[in-house]
C-alpha cells in the first residue's frame, strides 16, 4: 500500500501548508491522505501508507475529529475504525470556517465586546476605546456576511461567487463614468 508519487507529493505539501494554517504536519498529512482515498481508512492503514507510529496517527484523528472533518465509519464484522474526509469539498471549506470561526472569531468578538464596554479614562484610551469600535464593527459585519452565505445552497454560493468577478469588472468601469465618493469613516 504504497503512495504514488502525485499522492506523495500532495500528501508531503498539504502537511507543510497545513504546519503554516496552524495546525501539526502529521495531521495535515492524514487529512490529505484520506481526503485523497476513494475508501475509508483505518489507523494500521494509515500508519503503513505514511509511516507515521500509530500514536501519532490516533492523536492526528482526534484532532480531525474534533475538528469535525473526518467522518467515522464502521465495516460489517471488522471492529475497527474507519475514517474518510468528505466527498463535498464545499462542505470541507464551510466545516473549516466554521471551526475557525468558532475558536478565533468568536472569542475576539466576545473580547472586544468586553473591552468596548469599558469607560476611557483618558485621550489614549478613547482613542484605543474608538480602534477597538471599528474593529469589532468590521469583525461583526464580515461575520455576518458569513453567516449569510452560509445559509445559501452550495450551487447559488458558487453562482454568486462566479458573479463576483463579474460585479467588480462592473464596478471598476462605473467608477469611470460616476466615481464613488467614500464617507469620512472611511477615509479617515
Amino acid at each position: 500500500m504504497q503512495l504514488s508519487s502525485l499522492e506523495q507529493e500532495f500528501v508531503l505539501h498539504f502537511g507543510e501548508m497545513g504546519s503554516r494554517w496552524g495546525i501539526n504536519r502529521t495531521v495535515g498529512q492524514i487529512y490529505a491522505l484520506l481526503f485523497l482515498s476513494d475508501q475509508p481508512l483505518n489507523a494500521e492503514q494509515i500508519v503503513e501508507k505514511l509511516g507515521f507510529s500509530r500514536s501519532n496517527v490516533s492523536m492526528g484523528l482526534k484532532e480531525l475529529q474534533a475538528w469535525n472533518l473526518v467522518r467515522l465509519k464502521h465495516i460489517p464484522d471488522d471492529r475497527r475504525d474507519y475514517f474518510s474526509a468528505p466527498d463535498d469539498l464545499w462542505e470541507i471549506v464551510r466545516t473549516l470556517v466554521a471551526e475557525r470561526k468558532k475558536r478565533e472569531i468568536d472569542p475576539t468578538l466576545t473580547k472586544l465586546r468586553e473591552l468596548e464596554m469599558q469607560t476611557p479614562s483618558n485621550d489614549s484610551d478613547a482613542h484605543a476605546h474608538s480602534k477597538i469600535s471599528d474593529l469589532r464593527e468590521l469583525i461583526e459585519l464580515l461575520t455576518g456576511w458569513h453567516d449569510d452565505m452560509n445559509r445559501l445552497e452550495t450551487e447559488r454560493l458558487v453562482q454568486l461567487l462566479a458573479l463576483g468577478s463579474k460585479l467588480q469588472k462592473f464596478a471598476a468601469k462605473a467608477e469611470t463614468i460616476v466615481p464613488f465618493k467614500r464617507s469620512t469613516k472611511e477615509t479617515g
